[in-house]
């Protein structure tokens, strides 16, 4: 993160061209907090987005490890401090939280916080958020706190362009549902005539053999190597219109959860040993994120229905300010070229055009017999 405090004009300027710079709404909550906590040099940063039952939407943390965030356990709720701040809409800053008459405790995984700074964001007269910082990094004297009214300030400011930048991801992602359901209509539509037609020559290819096999085995067989064919047209046609569809758990779980989890279901359901790993990777753009799980969905589904691995090992990781996300895997393996020629391509087409519509590249490395290693690297925000 901050190799320090970051001050002036072009600190702040910074901050808010990063907020600016995206649209969905996971990626403007990571970014609001991470430039706060970079701009006022705090240990930990956090924003919650409140529900109406209670507790919170979305609540995105900075300076806390993935490790930590999961042994914290469930969302906290609006409660205490975190109330006041949405319910009585004004700042607070403390010296100790911990003495405060309002503090009702953390679970015992919970970072120890001491001075505090908070405040709610507001869009108009609604409070759409709660943003705070704590254990301001500098020398404070016994009993005082160590953030400013200086840092109050700072934060307001910063508080005012998160609550645009929060409200427009809003009517972005509004809009994009609207777009989205009108695709999986379109979807639903193409779906229906291409796999109603594909079925409808399945059927008739296989009545066809069914009449043959007694009078005529040769044509009979031929005839079912078309129902075979047939039938992995229509997959394909299902399964190109079902990766269309972002899936719900990148979004609210971000995709190094999502890889973790998916690959933990892929381990028990296969004889094949699936692991994973990724850490210290930082928020990457909504469509990179969707595209590096596409890329590793397509990659794991080779790997496990065709190349007879033993193991195969997913992991991402940091590079630069992007990711790269390898797939490898123990199994047959194949030649590259010749899979090309052969019109055969095992999704690398669909594969390095995903890379490719995020500024990203793939690479491919395998040979028979020594398994099969596939990169995506993508530059990052």
């Amino acid at each position: 993160m901050s190799q320090g405090p970051r001050s002036g004009l072009a600190a702040v300027s910074s901050a808010l061209l990063a907020m600016s710079r995206h649209l969905e709404v996971r990626d403007v909550l990571k970014t609001i907090v991470a430039s706060a906590r970079e701009l006022l040099d705090a240990q930990y940063a956090a924003l919650g987005v409140p529900d109406d039952h209670g507790g919170f939407a979305q609540f995105v943390v900075d300076g806390v490890s993935e490790e930590q965030w999961r042994a914290i356990g469930p969302l906290p709720r609006q409660h205490g401090i975190l109330a006041a701040m949405l319910h009585e809409a004004r700042a607070e800053r403390l010296a100790d939280v911990r003495k405060d008459p309002r503090f009702e405790g953390w679970p015992d995984a919970h970072p120890d916080l001491v001075d505090f700074l908070g405040l709610p964001i507001r869009d108009g007269e609604e409070i759409i958020g709660a943003l705070f910082l704590a254990n301001k990094r500098c020398p404070k004297p016994e009993g005082s706190c160590g953030f400013t009214q200086e840092d109050e300030e700072l934060l307001s400011i910063l508080a005012q362009h998160a609550a645009i930048a929060l409200t427009n991801a809003r009517l972005y992602e509004r809009s994009r549902e609207l777009t989205i359901a009108e695709e999986r209509s379109r979807l639903a539509h193409e779906l229906h005539d291409a796999v109603s037609q594909k079925l409808f020559s399945l059927r008739l290819t296989a009545q066809a053999a069914a009449a043959l096999v007694d009078r005529d085995p040769a044509r009979a067989k031929d005839e079912l190597h078309q129902v075979a064919s047939l039938a992995a047209e229509a997959a394909d046609e299902l399964r190109a219109a079902v990766v269309e569809l972002r899936p719900a758990a990148l979004e609210e779980d971000g995709l190094v959860a999502t890889l973790r989890t998916q690959i933990q279901v892929l381990d028990r359901a296969h004889t094949a040993r699936v692991t994973f790993s990724g850490a210290g990777l930082r928020a990457l753009p909504a469509a990179q994120e969707e595209a590096m799980l596409r890329v590793a969905q397509e990659a794991l589904h080779n790997a496990l229905r065709h190349s007879g691995a033993a193991h195969v090992d997913v992991s991402v990781k940091r590079r630069g300010s992007g990711a790269v996300l390898r797939v490898t895997d123990d199994g047959s393996g194949f030649d590259p070229t010749a899979v090309r020629r052969a019109g055969r391509h095992l999704g690398l087409v669909s594969m390095r055009d995903r890379a490719g519509g995020v500024g990203g590249s793939l690479t491919v490395e395998s040979a028979p017999g020594k398994g099969t290693t596939i990169e995506m690297e993508v530059p990052g925000g």
